[in-house]
């Protein structure tokens, strides 16, 4: 696989690292990739098939993160798309997708923007494969997008500031423009049967650009949102690689500058969210791993632990108009457990739920409440959950939380007075609270 695809990167959840304008369209579960007429080609069993308008990747289902086995074939290799033929044998077999690549002369799918030249006639010869789709999922919806995004030839806006139609481009390359099938005004010479159909198809794409001009202005808004959102991400990346490697450098106003302009920048959205559309049976599962890679940053700033609530508002605020519903964020979260992702969901004994690293300890925060309620004006006052937050940076609530797991432990003694709450140093450690019968 590795000498005949191109290399695809992944997020430690498992999600395919998008380009620059890429955006996720459709996915298949239980997919085979088989080659036609390629003996150098290993066969890629049972993995998850995921279109965008740039490239078609393949990541294992059997592998955890899919960091050793992720591929990618890019649109602009791929030289035509067969048609779906309903049969009587094709009813007793798993839906199948046929498409032909172009192979550059060192046996690997060809891929622009590692090799010179365009796309057209750039290979040296051309290999047919065929995903077989073992599992449920939408294949003729999959195929329509896989045409439309072909047709459209969103790779050539990053090539080229210019470029015009896509879908004329598109349909020109599988339809031959010899003189004998077209009239002098360009349409094609049909009659019959064939005739009415062809003019039944005019009417409705007739129709369709007529919708298409009627919102014309919607989707120039939304096309400059997307360069908007993608220029966002990129500052932000930059401004991360900046802090990490100028961190000594600055003083803290400038750091403080820094964070405020990634926090801007983070609530403008997410490129492409993952839609009950594009991930269909998949949808779960996909919006677990996104949500895993998108509450990193969150949890970065605030200590390695944030109350879902507000993981669920940032979340939202960064979809966009592609919200979700309390119950699927709950949902995700809980897949965490079977996928390898570096955070977790937790659920305390008072009954908040929260979403931190795995990498975070407890040990930590109770070492640093123990070292405030020993100081002397908490042994003489105690400490309230605000005090407690100023201290570990974090929200009343959570701080409350963690006081409370901390009573729980034998480290404090609480006091309730109309004040509120109140904690103080435990001074008898070897008193188990557990013994019913001290």
């Amino acid at each position: 696989m590795a000498n005949f695809f191109s290399k695809a990167e992944v997020t430690s959840s498992g999600r395919p690292v998008l380009l620059g304008n890429e955006v996720e369209c459709h996915l298949l579960s239980s997919v085979d990739l088989e080659p036609e007429d390629h003996h150098h080609f290993s066969l890629l069993k049972s993995g998850l098939l995921i279109l965008t308008t740039h490239r078609l990747i393949w990541l294992s289902s059997s592998s955890t993160t899919g960091l050793s086995s992720a591929a990618a074939i890019p649109l602009s290799a791929v030289s035509h798309i067969f048609s779906s033929k309903k049969s009587l044998k094709s009813m007793f077999h798993s839906p199948r997708i046929r498409f032909q690549v172009l192979v550059s002369s060192n046996g690997r799918v060809f891929d622009p923007g590692f090799e010179s030249g365009s796309s057209s006639g750039s290979g040296s010869r051309s290999v047919v494969l065929t995903a077989v789709v073992r599992g449920k999922g939408d294949c003729d919806g999959f195929l329509e997008k896989f045409w439309d995004s072909w047709r459209a030839r969103a790779w050539e806006s990053n090539e080229t500031s210019g470029s015009g139609s896509g879908s004329g481009s598109g349909s020109g390359t599988g339809t031959g423009t010899g003189g004998g099938l077209y009239s002098s005004d360009g349409s094609v010479r049909m009659v019959g049967v064939a005739g009415i159909l062809r003019k039944e198809q005019e009417m409705w794409e007739s129709t369709d650009k007529s919708l298409q001009d009627a919102f014309q202005d919607l989707n120039a808004l939304m096309t400059k949102a997307k360069e908007m959102v993608a220029l966002a991400e990129k500052m932000r990346q930059k401004l991360l690689s900046g802090t990490n490697s100028q961190a000594s450098g600055t003083n803290d106003e400038d750091m403080g500058s820094k964070e405020e302009m990634q926090d801007w920048l983070l609530s403008v959205g997410i490129i492409s969210p993952v839609t009950k559309e594009s991930a269909g049976a998949m949808y779960h599962q996909q919006l677990s791993r996104q949500l895993a890679d998108f509450v990193r940053t969150p949890l970065d700033r605030a200590g390695g632990m944030i109350n879902l609530i507000d993981a669920y508002c940032l979340f939202n605020r960064a979809r966009g108009t592609e919200l979700i519903s309390p119950d699927d964020m709950l949902r995700a979260c809980s897949l965490w457990e079977k996928f390898d992702v570096p955070v977790m969901l937790r659920k305390f004994d008072s009954g908040v739920m929260v979403i931190q690293n795995k990498s975070h300890s407890d040990e930590e925060v109770f070492a640093r409440i123990k070292s405030l309620v020993t100081k002397p004006e908490a042994l003489r006052n105690g400490i309230s959950p605000t005090d407690a937050a100023m201290t570990l940076g974090i929200a009343p609530a959570m701080a409350k939380e963690h006081l409370l797991t901390a009573e729980s432990k034998g480290l404090l003694c609480r006091d309730i007075s109309p004040d509120g709450f109140c904690f103080y140093v435990n001074l008898f450690p070897e008193i188990d609270p557990r013994d019913v019968y001290l």
